[in-house]
């Protein structure tokens, strides 16, 4: 039976030209990456480290003294910055003292006047007649009398309270000497004129009656 021959359609001859163009790009391609490998390994080669000459090894010898020159640096720098600090830190606290003594001495001097007037104060209240000290006014006189007492105590302010204690030549300034067997040697046994204390300093001595 013969052969029939089959014959080729338009459709047919473009899918054939398709095939033989894929094949070409196909082929293309292959030799396109395989370029491409070269290159990349052409570059990597170019791009591999070199080897460092001896001298300028980071462990040379130059660098070394140089590394231990600016050890040595930074210690005398830490050295004097440290006895900058001390230093500072001495004349701050002097500085403060100084400061607060300053204080104390104006502080001191304004308190003393205040004195007298508390001295007025216990004067009137002990002129008071027993049988008048419920009275209003003179309970307001008391109150204002505490009050100031209290006061001056919150600022350091203290009596001495001398009577009944040993004489002590450097808070108190005896006025009167008896001998009495009642008392032992040297003691106080009465303030005349109290003392007072602005916290460890004497604001006034007390006047005193010293026993035998």
């Amino acid at each position: 039976m013969a052969e029939k021959k089959v014959k080729k359609t338009s459709a047919d001859e473009t899918v054939e030209e398709v095939k033989v163009e894929e094949t070409s790009v196909n082929e293309g391609t292959e030799v396109a990456i395989d370029e491409v490998e070269n290159v990349a390994e052409a570059d990597a080669e170019a791009a591999r480290p070199k080897p460092v000459p001896k001298g300028s090894r980071r462990g040379s010898k130059s660098l070394m003294i140089e590394l231990e020159k600016t050890k040595e640096l930074a210690k005398d720098n830490e050295e004097k910055y440290k006895r900058l600090l001390a230093e500072f830190e001495n004349a701050r606290q002097r500085t403060e003292k100084e400061s607060k003594k300053l204080y104390d001495i104006g502080a001191k001097d304004a308190l003393e006047k205040l004195l007298p007037i508390v001295d007025n104060f216990e004067r009137a209240l002990a002129s008071i007649p027993e049988e008048d000290k419920e009275r209003g006014f003179e309970q307001g006189v008391d109150m204002i009398y505490k009050q100031l007492m209290a006061s001056l105590e919150g600022i350091g302010v203290v009596p001495m309270n001398a009577e009944g204690k040993e004489f002590n030549p450097d808070l108190h300034n005896a006025v009167i000497h008896i001998e009495d067997e009642n008392f032992g040697e040297n003691i106080v046994v009465e303030e005349m004129q109290k003392g007072y204390m602005y916290k460890d300093q004497v604001l006034r001595h007390s006047m005193v009656k010293v026993a035998n």
